[in-house]
């Protein structure tokens, strides 16, 4: 069985046991959550797509860090103009394991 959430703007797919890293989620470690934006439901061939969301659908996952990704390097020149500038940016993220999807 897997399920397709919304989470942060953006759309996983994911199932019992997967690990996921998310955008910054309000929640302690060890804590379990429920993310309700379900947008589609599948086990094998059948397929249950939501308008926007599956009603009734819910996965519940388990925090288990925050922490911040890689950096991102930015530079930016233009040749010859004696203009260089460089910066970066590292983004935060939760990391989560889903449980299960009802």
């Amino acid at each position: 069985m897997y399920a397709v959430i919304k989470s942060g703007g953006k759309q996983y797919r994911v199932a019992p046991g997967d690990r996921l890293k998310l955008e910054t989620l309000a929640a302690e470690v060890g804590q379990k959550i429920l993310l309700g934006e379900v947008l589609a439901l599948g086990r094998g061939v059948d397929l249950r797509v939501g308008t926007p969301v599956v009603v009734g659908a819910a996965v519940t996952a388990t925090v288990l860090a925050h922490g911040r990704r890689d950096k991102v390097t930015i530079f930016k020149m233009r040749r010859r103009k004696h203009y260089a500038k460089s910066g970066g940016h590292r983004q935060n993220f939760t990391e989560v394991q889903i449980d299960s999807i009802a």
